[in-house]
């Protein structure tokens, strides 16, 4: 039902209103009187009605100063003023406050029942038209999720239409992104300078991003911290300046989820960091190729899985001998030889003279040929990570005074994993093994700590935002207020006046 509430300073009035409206037959809850401002501002607050009823002379706080409070917490509350005959400049005042009515004293019950049927039009009206609103908002929402859908796989051919329905503000749009991620909880930043269309596509989710500005390297950061605190994996296409391309940055997103997978990532993969690491060699399959990526991250326990389905499928699929062996050499030398372009020529525990091919023929005659494939394959990717084990301590050392010297200006992850030589994406996963800490984290720690001190020594905001690397105050107040729980003006006030005196 519909909440109302009674004030006036006349106790005749308040018990005739309360006594003598049969407000249930309007659908209407009367949920409280008060006979002077103050506690009628109190009944609201505690209550919220929709619609109030109040004289414009009351005691303690008069009736349109009691509205402008109103108004100023609740601008969809309904008020309905009581006037004495010579209050005109009053009711002027009420009139521009948005009243929804004023009614002359003395009151009388029709006057009252007359007001109200009135108001409760009002209510129908704007629900009307509030329904009406959520249903062409529904439709176009649904018109502008299919049109997506057909820029995403069609290309160009579905430009315009996207553009017809996508309507105003369109021709300023100077980018589009597609992100893919499994999961619902990854939020996009509200503030950010883009239209996300969400859709749905199989098991994943997808985020087209329509920019009004390429994105900064802000919004990557605070999309790598809310896909980190979320605990979900992110796959992001190349940002495309024409929106026909968005069908290849849709590819890239779930490319680049896929690679996430793989490298057991939560958190941002970007397309573009992916390097070789998902360089498909001519000639292979999905089943092949997602052994040589899994090789290529270092992740084992994934490639022996993908072994497994690959050796499933050949025996399913009852391959003729020679076939399997054809496919089952490519794949042993093309991991091999992976395993060489990452951890240089000789790789420990795979001898120079390795010639895969002999011993294979005789493991065939054997009957033993797929679970020698796999030894091999085990060996191979074992070799790889033993030979990443020994250099990456050292490449996390330098990566890291790297980033301590750099850290006052936007150094990017892209350029830290260039300075020590490694796959953008690799070094990700390699330095939240060794550090514990994700890059972003980790970079962010140091900016913090280093913004905490310099306010402690009395710097203006402004300044020690651009002294740790954010160019941008906002950002770097919501960073700030996320890792201190505090905005930098809260947390320098704490340190002049600890006592909050």
């Amino acid at each position: 039902m519909l909440k109302a509430a009674v004030f006036d300073d006349e106790y005749i009035v308040l018990q005739g209103l309360r006594e003598m409206i049969d407000w249930s037959s309007f659908g209407i809850e009367l949920i409280g009187t008060a006979d002077n401002g103050l506690s009628a501002f109190e009944v609201f607050r505690e209550h919220r009605p929709k619609l109030i009823f109040t004289d414009i002379r009351m005691p303690g706080m008069d009736g349109l100063q009691l509205i402008e409070e109103i108004m100023q917490e609740a601008p969809e509350t309904l008020c309905i003023v009581f006037s004495g005959f010579n209050e005109f400049e009053y009711v002027k005042r009420a009139i521009n406050l948005g009243v929804a009515d004023y009614l002359e004293k003395p009151i009388t019950i029709p006057m009252i029942e007359k007001a109200i049927r009135k108001v409760m039009d009002k209510i129908s009206q704007e629900q009307e038209v509030l329904d009406l609103k959520t249903k062409v908002n529904s439709s176009q929402r649904e018109l502008l999720e299919k049109a997506t859908f057909d820029l995403l796989f069609i290309g160009e051919e579905a430009e315009s239409k996207w553009r017809e329905i996508y309507g105003a503000g369109v021709e300023p749009l100077v980018g589009v992104t597609v992100l893919a991620t499994e999961s619902d909880r990854l939020q996009i930043p509200e503030h950010t300078d883009c239209t996300v269309i969400p859709l749905r596509h199989g098991q994943e989710r997808l985020l087209v991003c329509v920019h009004a500005q390429q994105p900064t390297p802000e919004f990557w950061e605070q999309l790598q911290l809310e896909s980190e605190q979320a605990n979900v994996s992110v796959g992001s296409g190349r940002t495309y300046a024409e929106l026909k391309d968005a069908a290849h940055s849709f590819k890239e997103a779930l490319r680049a989820l896929r690679s996430a997978h793989f490298l057991g990532e939560k958190g941002i993969v970007r397309f573009e960091d992916l390097g070789d690491l998902i360089t498909r060699p001519e000639g292979l399959n999905e089943r092949e190729e997602a052994i040589i990526l899994s090789l290529r991250s270092g992740n084992k326990a994934g490639m022996l899985e993908q072994v497994d389905r690959f050796i499933a499928w050949i025996q399913t699929e009852k391959l003729d001998s020679e076939v399997a062996e054809h496919e089952m050499l490519k794949l042993l030398y093309l991991a091999l030889e992976e395993a060489r372009k990452s951890s240089g020529d000789k790789v420990s525990h795979i001898p120079e003279d390795y010639r895969p091919h002999v011993e294979f023929r005789e493991m065939a005659a054997r009957g033993k040929m797929t679970e020698w494939f796999r030894s091999q394959l085990e060996m191979i990717v074992g070799s790889t990570i033993d030979a990443r084990e020994h250099s990456r301590h050292a490449s996390v050392t330098r990566a890291r005074n790297y980033m301590e010297q750099n850290y006052t200006r936007d150094v990017t992850l892209q350029e830290v994993a260039e300075h020590v030589g490694m796959n953008p994406t690799y070094f990700s996963v390699l330095f939240k093994e060794e550090v514990g800490e994700s890059y972003i984290k980790y970079v962010t720690r140091i900016r913090m700590e280093l913004a905490k001190t310099l306010l402690s020594r009395g710097l203006k905001v402004n300044d020690v935002s651009e002294k740790v690397g954010y160019h941008t105050y906002r950002h770097f107040s919501e960073v700030f207020k996320k890792y201190t729980g505090h905005t930098p003006g809260q947390y320098k006030e704490q340190l002049t006046n600890p006592s909050g005196i």
